[in-house]
């Protein structure tokens, strides 16, 4: 099944990948043959993305590819074929601007190759996942919270989920991805913090007061 277009219907209920993670101008890693830039339109505040694949050259050192970029960076199911996960992920960060979005998505280990590997039904799998195990029963799994902490201090995890809203635990060992609803992986969303923001050591809220009027609108009360 075509796991970006499966993952559409999910994201168009989260206000935050309209609002926030597909806005501006974006990479699509791996993309062909199911790229985001078929669904321009339903994200409003995405101006374009560029599809970025194998002929486009190496996904791991992404080449061409200048830092910061782009305002988001999307990859769907292609850190798993990636010799070096580690640098693939430093390389598509780098490609993300300053407040910009790097959002990812892999298959779970367990849900997906499901205590086997190599990959039972991808054989190009280089790698397992998981958000995070103390022992796994692949020798080739990688933790993403280690993966992720990799990144640095500009890495500001906004999500880090398990995509098993459609799995179905009852049933005998098979490729649930193969079915509409399953989609069996890992969702992350990381935002590049700015220099500022590293430099303070966190996000401050801007300057400034809430006037009277604006607090009584936004809660409903009048202040003292």
């Amino acid at each position: 099944m075509k796991e970006c277009s499966k993952s559409i219907m999910r994201r168009l209920r989260d206000p935050n990948f309209a609002n926030r993670y597909f806005a501006g101008s974006g990479l699509d890693i791996g993309g062909a043959p199911d790229p985001l830039g078929l669904y321009v339109e339903l994200f409003p505040r995405m101006r374009g993305v560029r599809t970025f694949d194998r002929e486009d050259g190496d996904a791991q050192a992404l080449d061409g590819i200048e830092d910061g970029a782009m305002d988001f960076v999307h990859s769907s199911h292609c850190l798993e074929h990636m010799a070096d996960p580690t640098e693939a992920l430093q390389n598509w960060f780098r490609a993300t601007r300053e407040g910009g979005h790097l959002i990812v998505t892999v298959p779970d280990e367990d849900l997906y190759e499901q205590g086997q590997f190599p990959s039972t039904w991808n054989g190009d799998h280089k790698h397992t996942f998981t958000i995070f195990k103390t022992h796994s029963w692949s020798d080739k799994s990688i933790n993403l919270v280690d993966l992720i902490q990799g990144l640095g201090a500009a890495a500001e995890v906004a999500r880090l989920n398990l995509l098993d809203e459609g799995f179905r635990h009852t049933l005998p060992r098979f490729d649930q991805t193969m079915t509409p609803i399953g989609e069996c992986g890992i969702e992350f969303v990381i935002r590049r913090r700015t220099n500022e923001e590293l430099e303070a050591g966190g996000r401050k809220p801007p300057a400034g007061v809430v006037s009277p009027m604006e607090f009584a609108l936004l809660t409903g009360f009048q202040p003292d």
